[in-house]
């Protein structure tokens, strides 16, 4: 019996030596891994070249970080900086703490307030820094780094913009997480679509009647548009068009889109009950929807968001 329990003895010590030596591996393995994952990141200082060719230092990872505009906002909340962000802009409201932020102005940004929340780092953006270069150097002289982010105008320069501001403020990681995850869902969006023969046409607007504007080529709409395999019928000029209407119904799009639901009253109803356009497929059907303005304009993480709306408005068939 006692040479039994003997031999039962080391078998558990086995045991637990060869479970002991597994899980040091594992550990050493998961140490060894968050050490690549750690040495993959920027570390600091970091010097970034940002959309006006500036190269700007940063001397530490930003613990205070104010936003002029919402898609820099939505980018840094994407990098889960959240609780970094002390300022944003007027406009900012998304995602909804956003509207409790410390408000920094709009097209023209309060420097003083600016400068009161003593930030690590100014997310600017090109679109409008020709109007604010002199608030935007006095906030340099004041000893602010300001990364002026590029004006996306297509989803691959939305890639650009993360990756920035992801360098800027210690999170790459983070950055090309995102970006992997917006071109795996853009792959499958255009799985659903690519065996579709016939091509709807769309016409996307942006602004009611009386003045119409619609997104032409070299717009993100535009790029949208295609990548969910339709086509966008205002597509032979460039940049943003105020639509001749009698033009727009002879081109009978069989799908309308509009993007300003969020500050006129059924725009839906607007567009089925316009005089002139009855004979329109898109009115006739009813193929009239009004999608998330911002989703489908703001250059930011939720622009993927954007094309599978667009997606399901055009091809709701595919989409269900």
């Amino acid at each position: 019996m006692k040479k039994l329990y003997a031999i039962l003895l080391v078998v558990l010590l086995t045991v637990g030596a060869l479970a002991g030596c597994a899980e040091k591996k594992e550990q050493v393995k998961d140490e060894s891994k968050a050490g690549v994952e750690k040495k993959t990141e920027v570390a600091f200082p970091v010097t970034v070249k940002d959309a006006l060719g500036k190269e700007v230092v940063l001397e530490k990872k930003p613990e205070k970080i104010v936003s002029l505009i919402p898609s820099n906002t939505e980018i840094a909340y994407s990098l889960g900086l959240g609780k970094e962000v002390v300022g944003v802009s007027d406009f900012d409201n998304y995602p909804e703490e956003v509207t409790k932020k410390e408000k920094i102005g709009a097209q023209e940004i309060n420097l003083e307030k600016i400068i009161s929340l003593n930030p690590d780092i100014v997310l600017a953006h090109a679109s409008s820094a020709h109007n604010t270069e002199a608030g935007l150097q006095q906030l340099r002289d004041a000893g602010i780094p300001v990364l002026v982010v590029n004006d996306a105008q297509n989803i691959d320069q939305v890639y650009d913009s993360i990756s920035m501001i992801g360098k800027a403020a210690g999170a790459t990681n983070k950055a090309d997480e995102i970006i992997k995850g917006m071109k795996d869902k853009l792959t499958e969006i255009k799985a659903k679509t690519k065996d579709i023969k016939e091509k709807k046409k769309v016409f996307v607007e942006v602004s009611p009647a009386p003045d119409i504007y619609t997104p032409g080529n070299k717009t993100f709409m535009n790029e949208m548009i295609g990548l969910i395999n339709a086509e966008n019928i205002a597509n032979n000029q460039d940049g943003w068009i105020k639509i001749d209407q009698e033009a727009m119904i002879k081109q009978n799009p069989d799908v309308i889109i509009t993007t300003y639901g969020y500050y006129v009253k059924n725009p839906v109803e607007q567009v089925l009950s316009r005089k002139g356009w009855e004979t329109v497929n898109a009115v006739k059907n009813k193929q009239v929807i009004d999608v998330d303005s911002d989703r489908v304009t703001r250059s930011g993480p939720r622009i993927v968001e954007g094309v599978e709306d667009l997606a399901k408005a055009v091809y709701p068939e595919v989409f269900k």
